[in-house]
């Protein structure tokens, strides 16, 4: 189906310039409404889902658990929603101000950045998480999603822009793109006329795809291949919890755990029974061969490619290391810089981890699976920024923002 995104671009940027004039109160009002807009409209949403579900052949299972939407899910997603009203507007903040030598008042203000591209997979719950965090920034969206999430996508940007409409605001400050091929999505990425910056979310295929081909700034997201490293002082009833948690409660997302690395002092009295409980939720042990000897046939050889693998299902990768030194050496070479956890109860090894250890989010003690938006205290989230320019870790309402000079004089001239 042919689209038009000059058209879609040059009514976005149009939607931006009205959003910046919205009040903070205004804005909350309208996500307020698109909250109850959906719980509404429950029914409506499952059925379009069932569309794409029912399509949804041959597709991984972890793949269709970030599909699948049930009224639990969409009851958080208006949650999301209503938790975005109670965080602060972060625009017209003043960060900075002083006068200069010529009496030039000059004063450094966040304003949005214009228009915002998202191109990500089958999590329905990125469309209206990011239509929130973008309309309450005073930022137009335009989202393009996969093609096995369409229809469900479809109906909730209906339900938002409907809302829109209703409350006396364009509704082409939430759009979407109705051609979900690769050739509208390489043009897309290539807007720069209209779009300010382009945020991928979704497997590492996409986001390579992303950083190759696009024109427009690109902020990048998502992969996660995170660690959990449990230490010789580690308190091991503690330990289990955590890894259990953060590779079982939901494998299918970044920020579950990838790779367990533990400590050889403690790995033959610890390993098999930390195995045995994952085994009780059908998780896969790929082990090194120090693993391998204590795990007697509980696990597999892990190969090379294993250990830089963002696995999304029950997969575990495991390796005895000899030392924190070590399994920070490990994890910088083959983590993607998202989430990584220490388990341990001595304070200079958990401070040698924090401070070394290059990844957006560093925990002592804690599952990774705490690395989001709505468990930071942002409300929704746009994504989890793995760079280090402008924006890095569970992004809010701020990183979706930018700075501009406000420069007040009474008649001075550059002499």
């Amino acid at each position: 189906m042919g689209i038009n995104l000059e058209k879609i671009g040059s009514q976005a940027k149009a939607a931006s310039y009205e959003l910046g004039l919205v009040s903070a109160t205004n804005k909350n009002k309208i996500l307020l409404a698109m909250a109850a807009a959906l719980r509404i409209s429950t029914s409506e949403i499952l059925a379009a889902n069932q569309r794409d579900l029912s399509a949804a052949t041959g597709l991984v299972k972890s793949f269709v658990d970030r599909l699948t939407l049930d009224e639990s899910r969409i009851e958080k997603i208006a949650q999301g929603l209503e938790q975005v009203t109670t965080l602060p507007d972060p625009l017209g903040n003043v960060t900075n101000g002083w006068i200069n030598h010529a009496g030039l008042q000059i004063t450094q203000k966040r304003v949005p950045l214009g228009v915002v591209g998202i191109i990500y997979e089958a999590r329905p719950n990125v469309t209206v998480d990011a239509a929130a965090l973008c309309f309450k920034s005073g930022n137009a969206v335009i989202l393009r999603g996969g093609k096995e999430a369409f229809n469900t996508n479809l109906k909730l940007v209906e339900i938002l822009q409907m809302t829109l409409k209703e409350n006396g605001y364009s509704e082409n400050a939430i759009q979407i793109l109705t051609d979900t091929s690769h050739e509208v999505a390489n043009e897309f990425m290539q807007l720069t006329d209209y779009l300010d910056v382009l945020i991928p979310r979704g497997g590492a295929k996409l986001i390579q795809t992303v950083m190759e081909n696009a024109k427009v700034p690109v902020i990048e997201t998502g992969v996660g291949n995170c660690h959990i490293y449990v230490d010789q002082t580690a308190d091991l009833e503690m330990a289990e919890k955590i890894i259990v948690n953060a590779k079982c409660q939901r494998p299918a997302v970044c920020n579950a755990a990838e790779k367990l690395l533990i400590h050889e002092a403690i790995a033959n009295r610890y390993l098999p029974k930390i195995v045995a409980e994952l085994k009780k939720n059908n998780v896969e042990i790929r082990a090194d061969e120090a693993a391998l000897d204590i795990l007697q046939g509980a696990a597999i050889r892990a190969t090379a490619e294993d250990w830089d693998t963002e696995y999304n299902d029950y997969i575990l990768g495991v390796k005895v290391v000899s030392s924190v030194d070590e399994a920070i050496k490990h994890i910088n070479q083959h983590g993607t810089k998202h989430s990584e956890t220490i388990v341990t109860n001595d304070y200079k090894k958990s401070q040698q981890f924090l401070e070394q250890i290059d990844a957006a989010a560093v925990y002592v003690n804690a599952s990774t699976r705490f690395t989001d938006g709505f468990e930071f205290g942002f409300g929704a989230e746009i994504g989890i920024s793995t760079q280090k320019l402008h924006a890095r870790g569970p992004m809010g309402l701020e990183a979706l923002t930018t700075t501009k000079y406000v420069v007040r004089g009474n008649g001075q001239i550059r002499e």
